[in-house]
């Protein structure tokens, strides 16, 4: 474990498993006792960056303090999203049953470079742990034959449009983070009509038609490896920031009920 000084007190840094960090601070602690470039630079090393001990932020110095960061992407005029669980959900990721993995912004023009969650209230032990999959780390692990064959395929995705998300995106498989340059998968699960509301459906190009159901299901095994995946267990008053071009994320199915509420600001 690694400490770090803060204007007249220390923070302490561990290790997550298989990657990512925890940055413990002392109780009631100012996430804006850490510079900003600083904690851009942790996250972006790190790919999923915990900060615990820090006092929680209302919503409106939320937003502000994520905009010192850059531009914020709004959804219907709101740059803070609530996310709980709600008892007729409109989309699959305010129900209670697992989120497929996904990347932010795939429907709008600009992809989020950052994403932040503060959560205000968990139910522990109840299940829904946030799942992050580091896809720089399958790509590296990929054999030269699979790379080459990820390289000329896109994917189509779609859903239907409600309010501001959804619509008609396509991506080539292979992208490149914006500032290391190192290839990243650019992967989002299709989603099963009957079992998730507003699904996504995904159409593969690059590969015999034949071939696409088989493709897809190998791709959800293999970001599904525990080896590529932390997930998080939220605790009252995490900050969590993430990566959102070295990362997909999703979300383990509650267990039970839940009063869980997460803040999201999505950083251009």
């Amino acid at each position: 474990m690694a400490s770090s000084s803060l204007p007249g007190s220390t923070i302490d840094q561990s290790p997550l498993h298989p990657f990512g960090r925890v940055v413990q601070a002392p109780e009631g602690s100012s996430i804006t006792d850490i510079p900003v470039g600083t904690l851009q630079q942790w996250t972006e090393e790190s790919r999923v960056l915990v900060l615990r001990g820090f006092a929680p932020l209302g919503r409106k110095e939320f937003a502000d303090y994520c905009r010192l960061w850059g531009e914020l992407l709004e959804w219907g005029g709101e740059a803070v999203i609530d996310l709980v669980v709600e008892d007729n959900p409109r989309n699959y990721l305010f129900a209670s049953g697992d989120v497929p993995f996904h990347w932010d912004g795939a429907f709008v023009e600009a992809d989020p470079r950052f994403f932040m969650f503060q959560c205000l209230d968990a139910t522990l032990d109840a299940g829904g742990e946030t799942v992050f999959c580091d896809t720089t780390a399958v790509y590296q692990d990929a054999d030269d034959e699979l790379r080459k064959r990820w390289e000329g395929i896109s994917i189509t995705y779609q859903t239907e449009k409600l309010a501001h998300y959804g619509g008609q995106v396509t991506e080539k498989l292979i992208s490149r983070h914006p500032t290391t340059g190192a290839p990243v998968l650019r992967f989002a699960e299709p989603l099963d009509p009957t079992v998730y509301k507003n699904p996504v459906f995904a159409t593969v190009e690059g590969i015999a038609p034949e071939e696409a159901d088989g493709f897809l299901a190998m791709m959800s095994e293999l970001v599904h490896r525990p080896e590529y995946c932390y997930a998080h267990a939220w605790q009252p008053h995490d900050i969590v920031l993430a990566d959102n071009f070295s990362l997909i994320h999703g979300r383990n199915a509650f267990t039970g009920p839940t009063s869980r509420h997460l803040q999201r600001v999505e950083v251009i």
